[in-house]
């Protein structure tokens, strides 16, 4: 299945220093809006300030594990075999009825 996200915007931490700071110090992410670590197969809820859902995916950008829901400070979440991560605010899997299996198109901004 594609879904067609023509206007979910992703940002990519690509780069040793965007994928060390990820979302922290970061108030929020809007609705639409995610960041994609990569690599990264695994991720961490420390200095967080608000709940996210975690998308893992393979590199044909197929969702692998959804981690919906993940909490501030106890949040932690792995996937073997993932090649990345895509990280939106807590909601974000549901509202757009995300489901392992799928197949993303995303908007790199």
């Amino acid at each position: 299945m594609v879904l067609a996200m023509a206007t979910f915007k992703i940002e990519k931490a690509d780069t040793f220093f965007k994928r060390l700071r990820g979302l922290i110090g970061r108030k929020s992410l809007p609705p639409g809006q995610g960041l994609m670590i990569v690599p990264c197969n695994s991720i961490h809820m420390l200095f967080m300030r608000f709940a996210i859902d975690a998308v893992f995916i393979d590199k044909n950008f197929v969702i692998k594990k959804i981690a919906a829901n993940l909490q501030t400070w106890t949040g932690i979440s792995f996937c073997i075999g993932a090649w990345a991560v895509i990280e939106l605010a807590a909601g974000e899997t549901a509202r757009l009825n995300l489901h392992v299996g799928d197949t993303l198109d995303v908007e790199f901004i």
